[in-house]
């Protein structure tokens, strides 16, 4: 069977570059004898992969030696509950910037540990903006200021990140690795693999070193960014595969060009799609232009009912993952660094082509 265009928003398309790779080394990883999966996370071939993954990610970040990087588990959902954990103590205030499904699900978990002020919030106008900076009520007194670059469900994207004079925390999820990003603006950035980075399974947090070693008494060991930078992210086995496929998507984005090129095709990408929902009466998107996500493009159609033929439409050409998220409906394209032009030109000329039969 000819593989598809993959448009989920999670876990998502994969480089088939980096499936054949992994596929050649499946049984002998390196002469080893052995496949990855089933290698000692002690061992000398395991412990060169995880250096050289994290040297990858590093260069094509830019992220300097005033930060650790840490390969966890959980998921960017459980980072919720460890950072107020590692940078907090009980009674302390800290801001969040409310912008959707994955921010409100943080702020919900950050209110078991912290005092949270709702700084600004786009809910009442369904999350289809994100309020002004000059707008935001930010405490005099906040330990953080935390918001999510790219919101997943509702296609919301911070194009700038705000100058604030506490540590900037960010859930870059859905967007890591798809566009440069100044870390040295922030201290905390985090998120799941299964967006760009590689299979679900392994969490990336980079932290600030001096914001380490602070974690609550409660923290778990797991979740003390001190310990698992001191373990090498090891402090108990790791999710080893995940790990090295993630290190062969961070040396394919190498041998793209790096994230200047990545980031080129995603704009080139997405202007296609909003183009032809723009050019259209028959498609809308539920989110301001100015913020519309490069990465996932959520339209709807003039009847819900048309929901169906389409996704039906859609599968028969090839073309999958377009059902919008359960809690918004419609459709949405997630079109990560692994989606090629190629499957953005197939739904656009899909798109034209239903919009011809039904409008």
């Amino acid at each position: 069977m000819a593989r598809i265009f993959n448009f989920s928003a999670g876990p998502a398309a994969l480089p088939e570059a980096v499936l054949e790779q992994a596929q050649a080394e499946m049984l002998d990883f390196g002469g080893s004898g052995m496949s990855v999966m089933e290698m000692s996370h002690r061992s000398n071939e395991f412990v060169a992969i995880a250096a050289q993954a994290e040297a990858d990610f590093r260069e094509l970040l830019g992220v300097s030696d005033a930060y650790h990087v840490l390969f966890l588990q959980g998921g960017a959902t459980t980072q919720f509950a460890g950072i107020p954990l590692n940078i907090t103590v009980a009674g302390d205030t800290v801001d969040y910037v409310d912008t959707g499904s994955w921010s409100s699900k943080a702020i919900k978990e950050a209110e078991k540990y912290c005092k949270v002020n709702i700084a600004a919030s786009s809910k009442g106008s369904n999350y289809d903006h994100i309020p002004a900076v000059d707008s935001w009520q930010l405490s005099a007194d906040a330990k953080y200021l935390h918001l999510c670059s790219n919101e997943t469900i509702g296609g919301v994207q911070f194009k700038e990140f705000p100058q604030v004079d506490v540590p900037l925390v960010a859930d870059m999820s859905s967007d890591f690795l798809s566009r440069p990003v100044d870390v040295e603006q922030f201290s905390i950035i985090y998120g799941g693999a299964q967006k760009n980075i590689g299979p679900a399974g392994i969490t990336v947090v980079v932290v600030r070193k001096d914001l380490c070693g602070k974690a609550r008494d409660i923290t778990p060991g797991t979740l003390d960014y001190a310990q698992q930078a001191d373990a090498d992210s090891m402090s108990n086995t790791p999710p080893t595969y995940t790990w090295y496929l993630a290190g062969l998507v961070f040396a394919w984005l190498k041998a793209q060009g790096g994230l200047d090129t990545i980031a080129a095709l995603n704009e080139r990408k997405a202007a296609k799609l909003y183009g032809v929902i723009d050019n259209s009466n028959f498609y809308q998107s539920p989110v301001q232009p100015s913020v519309r996500s490069v990465m996932n493009v959520p339209f709807t159609m003039p009847d819900d009912a048309l929901d169906a033929l389409f996704l039906s439409g859609a599968q028969e050409r090839g073309l999958s993952g377009l059902k919008g998220h359960r809690s918004v409906g419609g459709m949405r394209a997630s079109i990560y660094n692994a989606v090629p032009e190629a499957a953005v030109d197939a739904l656009v000329g899909y798109m034209t082509e239903f919009e011809h039969e039904h409008g």
